[in-house]
């Protein structure tokens, strides 16, 4: 079910009426002309810095101009040492690169009823963020409103994207909600499941079937980049492949991108990726791995298989690339330690209430179905880290321990946990350690794969929940530790799977490159200085060394600190069909 990760409340309108938005620039699959670069001042200047453009191309001393929203300059170092500029940055001893495009971005909420600002991506230096791994909120069907019948906040925003054009609206009211960073998104399959069959389970009929293939369609055609699934989660686990496959079909001609969580991360890893193949092969439609992992120590071996499967796959023709985020924690719901069943027809708690069907959840998690594995099992009770609780009975056990919990009350780890969800009666942000440090360093160094944070952006002056680190320091991360503490990677291969390699998966013409006549997506950062400071234990701290972030032209982070601008727009995929009453 949807789920509203702020608070807040926004206004919207139909999705049969124009929302206002706050540019005219349409930005997105590079169909927008660059501005022209003439001799007049310019708006910023950023001189002597190492300028890593995003390509994977050597750095090189260089100075960049700025005009408007875009690029208009990109020279060697002095040829700017004497233009006229309203704003000039010396950025000696800086890396100046393209603003990082965060591939798994979960901000939606913020976006749509927070304040918009994403500190803790943006001190990172991200400037765009790209959702959709399981849940958008949109495209919405009378089943979607009718299962958030009991979320009256998330009911609220959604009855505005309900139209034939839903998605389109969604992104028009996130930019038109003021955002700092750029936002684009995929159709998540959750989503489109929740489309034609509602919570329940089952294969879908063809009528459903047909439902969800044109909401696919349409939501290519309103600017997505293509499917992102999470196949461990309800309902999204209980599509078949063959839905899958049928659902690829309707958006390959659009240019889209099947991108998945897979049915299995651990025991059975292969066999899961063996299934996103071929829902890009029988789909016709390239495949992108979330976060790349093996999860589980006893599956650690088979983080080398995985990269070779890629590896093999590429070389016989098939488009597969893969995603990570630099750490051997994940961080989900504490319902993922339970089966499918457990959440059958949206009932969890229900069901979790009821003796004879608690059974049953302990006869499925001792007798797991292909792919239902618990990932409290994976990790074990002393790998599962409790974060965030509302209920004050359960909050003292925030950046807790499972098997402290099961110290405590007498439990089993799957007592402890399906009582702490039932009184809790919504899921429990959770850390799971399930990641070796080499198999990170290993997948790190594959030159198909990209960075992404799966995290939203708070920031931390105000965040009392635990969270992951990620959340503040995936990026800071990689270029300190990884590139110059560790030299995992080099500075050049890790900016360009941070911004350029993304922008080229997702057909995204016009950002992700230091280039004249781009976006003026920029990023200023100390190289010797960059650093994560969030930790497990004290997760909410921003991470220090970016200096200034500009995001269309504007800035947004100066001197390491938001300046509180909301320049942020919308960034579409390739199958965006500008119609009348849709221009952006």
């Amino acid at each position: 079910m949807l789920q509203l990760l702020g608070k807040g409340t926004i206004v919207l309108v139909t999705a049969a009426g124009v929302l206002a938005c706050t540019s005219a620039t349409k930005s997105g699959g590079g169909n927008s002309a660059p501005s022209p670069a003439s001799d007049a001042a310019y708006d910023v200047v950023i001189v002597n810095g190492r300028v890593v453009d995003g390509s994977g191309n050597a750095w090189f001393y260089g100075d960049v101009a700025i005009r408007g929203d875009r690029i208009v300059k990109v020279v060697r170092r002095g040829q700017l040492g004497n233009a006229r500029a309203t704003k000039r940055i010396d950025a000696t001893g800086m890396v100046v690169a393209p603003g990082f495009i965060d591939i798994q971005g979960q901000s939606g909420g913020q976006f749509l009823a927070g304040d918009g600002r994403d500190v803790g991506k943006l001190t990172q230096g991200v400037t765009t963020e790209i959702l959709g791994e399981a849940y958008t909120y949109a495209p919405v069907s009378n089943l979607t409103l009718a299962d958030l019948a009991g979320d009256t906040a998330t009911l609220a925003l959604v009855r505005g994207f309900t139209g034939a054009h839903g998605f389109d609206a969604w992104l028009r009211a996130m930019q038109a909600h003021g955002i700092s960073p750029n936002v684009g998104s995929f159709v998540g399959a959750s989503t489109i499941r929740e489309f034609g069959m509602g919570l329940h389970m089952g294969a879908a009929p063809p009528a459903a079937l047909d439902s969800m293939r044109a909401a696919m369609r349409r939501g290519m055609e309103d600017g997505a980049f293509g499917l992102g699934s999470a196949l461990i989660y309800p309902p999204g686990n209980y599509a078949s492949t063959e839905e899958l496959i049928e659902i690829a079909k309707a958006m390959s001609p659009y240019g889209g991108v099947y991108i998945t969580h897979m049915r299995s991360e651990a025991d059975q890893y292969l066999q899961a990726m063996d299934e996103a193949i071929r829902i890009g092969q029988e789909g016709h439609v390239p495949v992108e791995i979330y976060h790349l992992k093996a999860a589980g120590k006893r599956n650690w071996g088979k983080a080398a298989q995985a990269v070779a499967k890629i590896d093999s796959a590429r070389a016989a023709g098939m488009d597969v690339q893969a995603n990570m985020y630099p750490y051997t924690a994940g961080g989900t719901g504490l319902a993922a330690c339970l089966p499918p069943s457990a959440s059958a027809d949206g009932k969890l708690f229900e069901n979790l209430a009821d003796s004879a069907k608690r059974a049953k959840i302990r006869e499925d998690i001792a007798h797991p179905k292909m792919y239902a594995e618990s990932l409290c099992e994976l990790a074990t009770p002393e790998g599962v880290l409790l974060t965030a609780f509302t209920n004050p009975d359960n909050k003292k056990w925030a950046g807790h321990r499972l098997s402290e919990v099961m110290a405590a009350t007498g439990k089993d780890w799957q007592g402890a946990v399906m009582d702490l969800l039932l009184t809790e009666h919504q899921d429990i942000g959770t850390i799971y350690f399930l990641m070796s440090d080499e198999n990170v360093a290993m997948q790190l160094k594959q030159p198909w794969i990209k960075i992404g944070t799966d995290a939203d952006g708070p920031d931390p002056d105000s965040m009392t929940e635990f969270t992951h680190p990620r959340t503040y320091g995936t990026y800071p991360r990689i270029l300190g530790k990884y590139v110059r503490d560790e030299h995992v990677l080099t500075l050049e291969d890790a900016i360009r799977k941070m911004s350029g390699a993304v922008a080229d998966r997702l057909l995204i013409k016009d950002r992700g490159l230091l280039r004249e006549g781009m976006y003026a997506d920029v990023v200023v950062f100390d190289p010797a200085t960059i650093q994560e400071h969030s930790t497990y234990e004290k997760p909410n701290q921003a991470s220090t060394g970016v200096r200034e972030v500009f995001v269309n032209g504007t800035e947004v982070i100066r001197d390491g600190k938001h300046t509180g601008a909301k320049p942020g727009r919308v960034v579409r995929g390739p199958g965006w069909r500008e119609t009348a009453g849709m221009t952006q």
